[in-house]
Formats: C-alpha cells, sequence, structure tokens
C-alpha cells in the first residue's frame, strides 16, 4: 500500500462509507483536542477494507479519532497500526455504535487499549464525539505512551541532603559523666574461686592429693559420703555387682564391693573406654 504524498496532523478512521467534513472537524473539540484544520485532517471511510494496515507513515499523527460501527475491527493488529502512526504522547479516541458497545463492553475495549500499550485510558463521559444516530455512544480515549516498547533508561537515585542538627550555642547541656556515681565508676569485684574448690571451672589434677579429686567422684555418682565409706544394702545385693543390683540401686556402674567397707574406685573409673 502505497503511503499518502502529503503529512496530516489528524485521522479520521471511520468503517463508515461517508461522513459530512463539518462532523468530523467537530469531533476533534469533542473529543477534547485542539481545533484542527482541514487540511490537517485525513479522512479514512470504509477502514475495514484496509485490512489492518494504514497508508502513513510511522509516528506522524498527533490525534487519532476512530468511529466504528464493526466491532471486530478493534483487533491486535489495528490497534498496533494506530499506536505505529501515533506520535509519542499522541492521543487516540475510539467511539462504539450502540448496537456494537452490545458486542463490545466498555471494560474489554479498555482492557484491549491498555494491553497494546496505550496508557491513561478512561470513558468519556461527555457527549459523543461525533453524533451516528443521535443515540448514547460508547467513547474511550487513551494517549499512546512517551516511551517505546522495550526501551530501557537508567533510574536516578533521590539524593536528599540529610537533616541539619541546629544547637543553640546558649543552651545548657548535660555533661554525661556527671550522671554516673561514684559506685557506678567503681571497677566490680568477681568472687575467687579456689583452685581446690569443687565446683570451680578448674578440673582436678590428675595426681591430685587434696581430695577434690575424689569428692568429684561423689558429685558425679550421686552417692554421699555416708554411701561411699559405709556402704549398705536393704537386699543384700548391692555388693555382688550390677548383674544382681536392682533398676533404681545407688552403685549401678560400681564395681563390686564389701558391705561395710569403704568404696575403692580404679584410677580409670571415670575415663572415656574408647
Amino acid at each position: 500500500m502505497e503511503k499518502i504524498g502529503w503529512k496530516p496532523s489528524a485521522l479520521f478512521l471511520t468503517d463508515l462509507v461517508a461522513v459530512p467534513i463539518r462532523e468530523v472537524l467537530s469531533s476533534f473539540v469533542n473529543s477534547g483536542s485542539a481545533p484542527v484544520a482541514e487540511d490537517d485532517v485525513l479522512v479514512i471511510t470504509q477502514c475495514n477494507t484496509l485490512l489492518g494496515k494504514l497508508p502513513i507513515e510511522s509516528a506522524s499523527l498527533d490525534v487519532i479519532i476512530s468511529v466504528l460501527q464493526i466491532p471486530d475491527i478493534v483487533n491486535e493488529q489495528w490497534l498496533e497500526e494506530i499506536n505505529r502512526v501515533l506520535k509519542s504522547s499522541g492521543k487516540i479516541v475510539v467511539q462504539l455504535s450502540p448496537k456494537s458497545s452490545e458486542h463490545l463492553s466498555q471494560t474489554s475495549l479498555e482492557r484491549k487499549l491498555l494491553v497494546a500499550g496505550f496508557v491513561e485510558v478512561k470513558p468519556l463521559e461527555s457527549k459523543p464525539v461525533f453524533v451516528l444516530d443521535g443515540s448514547h455512544s460508547l467513547t474511550i480515549i487513551g494517549k499512546k505512551a512517551s516511551w517505546s516498547m522495550g526501551s530501557s533508561f537508567v533510574l536516578k537515585k533521590a539524593t536528599k541532603a540529610l537533616p541539619k542538627l541546629m544547637i543553640d550555642e546558649e543552651s545548657d547541656l548535660i555533661d554525661e559523666d556527671s550522671l554516673l556515681t561514684e559506685e557506678d565508676l567503681k571497677k566490680p569485684q568477681i568472687p575467687a574461686v579456689s583452685d581446690c574448690e569443687v565446683g570451680s571451672t578448674r578440673k582436678a589434677c590428675k595426681n591430685c592429693t587434696c581430695g577434690r579429686a575424689e569428692a568429684e567422684q561423689k558429685v558425679q555418682l550421686g552417692l554421699t559420703v555416708e554411701q561411699i565409706n559405709n556402704p549398705q544394702s536393704a537386699c543384700g545385693s548391692c555388693g555382688l555387682g550390677d548383674a544382681f543390683r536392682c533398676s533404681g540401686c545407688p552403685y549401678k556402674g560400681l564395681p563390686p564391693f564389701k558391705l561395710g567397707e569403704k568404696v575403692s574406685l580404679t584410677g580409670n573409673f571415670l575415663l572415656a573406654d574408647i
């Protein structure tokens, strides 16, 4: 399809056979656009015969008004072609006849325009842009985005200046050190623990002679001093070994011993077998 030789700034697109030029010029004013001269408007009738192609250069139009009676014309290819010929931020107005709006609702038409890349899509609540038969028509307006699909740009990081702290030199400031008392300034005293005190962090020496190793064994075994020095048995089997002891026997785990005699442990009793 050959492109037209002159460059219009506005396009009136319709599937009607003929339209009066006076109504065409009035439609641009009714849509909220600036008035256009007759020489700046290209009128295309029976646009359904164009097969979705417009004989216009890309990004050459400021506004397009499309008055349709056939809702099937509003498809993806048709919207892409309108997007192609519109300038950046160019305006599109789509008006459907009352019969067409029964097959294509306002929500569906708005969704198609949004999917095609148009922005600020909304219905025109005022009177119809182009009067078809005196009845109310569905009119949707939108704009071509100022950016192109697939474009990229760098986001500028907002730099905000840090708030300045205003201090009055004449105001009285409190010295933090003056809030501390003499007790606060004293170094805390940690109670000393004897090296040979049972319960301290240190353990008994390997060749302990102070009795701490024996005391630790009593603590680990859970036996009292009386049970160690003078072992007794209610059942009479405690000194025979674990094979003869009850499940709750306090001497369970100790080697066999004689009742009434001090229980003696071998030097490697508390060492691991492995």
